[in-house]
């Protein structure tokens, strides 16, 4: 006779899917034609800061010159420091950067193009506009996803679901990606199943600095 731990063994299909909160959409914030784009293929590596496409304007166009008259009129005009930063105000306001307003106050030129650029390091995981689309603040140029951080969903099957709790650790495997078998924590189960499949998901995160883990990758956990 002996005293041992009676242990459950669950085996789950898993895939790698982006991090939905390191997913981010680019938008303007004024309706104009794309003249120039720097990033132009999906799957495309681009770092926070990074120039993405260059567009053109009227709306913006029209406020540049109406802040530099303000400001040439101030002391002639007497118009008030007030009227200056409520115009630069606006211009930040759609979507210029305050180095771009300081270029377009040093050069006492309005910028015929502004530059739209990356909100954080990631790839490119869709392509919204080509060269010369129409956009407006409803349209999407690109979406960046940062993969340093990925999910992994696991689907438990219907009888599996007592064995699973937040805060189990699964060792996951995905031999196509050619790293070894590592562990992850549950941090979320969703509360409804998958009808076709009768499973229930269960995310899971892990880090991924080399980016072996691709979204799509089939894997067990």
């Amino acid at each position: 006779i002996g005293r041992e731990s009676l242990t459950q063994t669950v085996t789950a299909v898993a895939t790698v899917v982006p991090d939905e909160s390191r997913i981010s959409h680019v938008h303007t914030r004024v309706a104009g034609w794309v003249e120039q784009l720097d990033v132009s293929t999906t799957g495309e590596i681009v770092r926070a800061g990074q120039p993405l496409a260059r567009i053109f304007s009227q709306e913006l166009l029209s406020s540049q010159a109406e802040y530099l008259a303000a400001r040439r009129n101030t002391a002639a005009l007497g118009i008030s420091s007030a009227v200056i930063t409520s115009g630069r105000a606006r211009l930040r306001v759609l979507g210029m950067t305050e180095p771009e307003i300081d270029a377009v106050e040093q050069s006492g030129e309005p910028a015929r193009l502004v530059t739209v650029v990356a909100p954080r390091t990631g790839v490119v995981v869709n392509r919204g506009v080509t060269l010369g689309t129409f956009l407006d603040p409803s349209t999407t140029l690109l979406t960046i996803a940062d993969l340093s951080r990925v999910w992994i969903f696991a689907e438990v099957p219907e009888a599996s679901i007592p064995a699973v709790r937040p805060g189990i650790v699964a060792r996951l495997d995905f031999p196509a990606s050619g790293r070894a078998s590592f562990p992850a924590k549950i941090d979320f189960i969703y509360p409804t199943l998958t009808e076709r499949t009768r499973t229930l998901r269960v995310r899971l995160s892990a880090l991924n600095p080399g980016g072996a883990l691709r979204p799509g990758l089939f894997g067990t956990a």
